[in-house]
């Protein structure tokens, strides 16, 4: 995962984008009728958009939350519905399409044209938030995956007291369920690639405070080895060694789901939508990205990848005042500096729009093998890690750029007043600098170690 001050997958185009007056967009298509989705049809109304607003949804249900689906998979057995949970209205769309997937995108001037199964949808300007698929690996007959309501479902269905379930991948995912499956009765291994769980995600040092967790939660736990094949009944290897299975689930992460904008869009080599501060995308027409799908290049962290349950949440408000803007400004995403430089907090990659929190932290929260996790921000791979606390017990981990103060990100585990005080330290325009003894010192509030 690039760190800030990274280059990009691949690079970012620049071609020339007209102005396109305020007058212009009387129709909005919203591609995407998840969290994300949503929260663009409630953005636009806010705005004061009065025009036609289509909202796309390839699931044939109504908008629900999924984090949930594993850190509740065997408590809550319905979907955690969002208008229930945020109050979010569908009646603010004039045409709500579920079960419609989008299947490609023709920009044709400033006109924009959706293809879905049942036929085209026209507009003058679209907001794509189609989100993200689970990976699966293609020969592994039989694999799970767990993304969607319909995954949730079938997986609770299986896991008996008494049955085995080998869950590949030791990532956020695979912990949760791994958790709640063990708690209900369920035998349980977790094969990771890596030398740690999390690893990816947090970094060695980090990642292996979590591995003692499976053992206390009465999970086995194999790292290190990858998996060679699986058969029915069967997981086999790279070291050799089978393991009896009934169930494999398959939490090997997940890819955005753009496929269908293939040949339309400059996609990175992950999938993924690259836009600018205010989610545009480069192209020549209205056309912003939020969510799952999108790869935000953002003031403060650099690029930042989607899969942040808060960037759906508070995105959409952002690009929808992106896409409303008096004049959609010349250059493209010229305005992002040179991808290949360095960021700078002090202003040299300026946000489109100025309200506060228009440079959201990326944020990530877990329930796991009976531990709270949160995190804010963007650990990099080359980051130094200061701890404050007992490594074995409520720690938090500070994640600052390599020989320097800079604090790229905090992750709190079990210390619920660490990660209050971490979103108050990315709220600020630029990364904050701390002293890193007093932040070593779990008895000083966080706040104390600010520069």
């Amino acid at each position: 995962m690039p760190t800030a001050g990274e280059p990009p997958a691949t690079p970012v185009p620049t071609g020339a984008r007209g102005p396109l007056p305020r007058a212009a967009v009387r129709s909005v298509v919203v591609v995407g009728a998840g969290l994300a989705g949503a929260q663009a049809v409630t953005a636009l109304r806010a705005e004061g958009f009065d025009g036609r607003i289509t909202l796309l949804g390839a699931e044939g249900v109504e908008p629900y939350d999924r984090p949930p689906l594993s850190k509740e998979l065997l408590t809550r057995p319905a979907p955690a519905w969002l208008r229930d949970e945020l109050g979010l209205d569908l009646g603010a769309a004039d045409d709500v399409r579920l079960g419609t997937a989008a299947t490609g995108l023709r920009l044709d001037g400033a006109r924009i044209t959706v293809m879905t199964s049942e036929g085209p949808v026209e507009a003058d300007a679209a907001v794509l938030a189609t989100g993200a698929h689970a990976a699966r690996p293609r020969d592994w007959p039989g694999v799970l995956t767990l993304h969607t309501a319909a995954d949730a479902a079938d997986l609770r269905a299986r896991l008996t007291p008494g049955s085995r379930l080998v869950v590949v991948g030791a990532g956020w995912i695979g912990a949760e369920v791994a958790g709640v499956a063990a708690a209900a009765g369920v035998d349980v291994t977790v094969v990771e690639a890596a030398a740690a769980p999390l690893l990816a995600a947090l970094g060695p040092v980090v990642g292996a405070l979590t591995a003692p967790w499976y053992a206390d939660a009465g999970v086995r736990l194999i790292t290190g080895t990858a998996v060679a094949g699986i058969e029915p009944g069967a997981v086999h290897l790279a070291d050799g060694r089978a393991l009896g299975a009934d169930h494999v689930l398959a939490a090997v992460g997940a890819r955005p789901a753009t496929a269908w904008l293939a040949g339309a869009l400059t996609l990175e080599a992950d999938g993924s939508v690259p836009v600018d501060a205010g989610f545009r995308v480069d192209g020549p027409a209205r056309v912003v990205a939020v969510g799952d799908l999108a790869r935000r290049r953002s003031p403060r962290h650099g690029w930042v990848p989607g899969g942040h349950w808060d960037g759906a949440l508070r995105g959409p408000a952002i690009a929808v005042r992106s896409l409303l803007a008096e004049v959609w400004p010349d250059g493209g995403m010229a305005g992002l500096g040179d991808p290949a430089g360095p960021v700078d907090p002090a202003g040299a990659v300026a946000p489109v729009a100025t309200q506060p929190g228009d440079d959201p932290a990326p944020y990530v929260f877990s329930t796991q093998l009976g531990h709270e996790l949160g995190l804010y921000g963007l650990p990099g791979a080359r980051d130094d890690v200061v701890l404050r606390g007992d490594p074995t017990g409520p720690v938090t981990a500070l994640y600052l750029e390599r020989g320097t103060d800079r604090l790229t990100a905090v992750l709190a585990i079990d210390r619920p007043r660490d990660i209050a005080a971490a979103r108050r330290l990315f709220a600020a325009a630029e990364l904050p600098h701390v002293d890193r003894a007093v932040a070593a010192d779990a008895d000083r509030p966080l706040r104390d170690a600010v520069r």
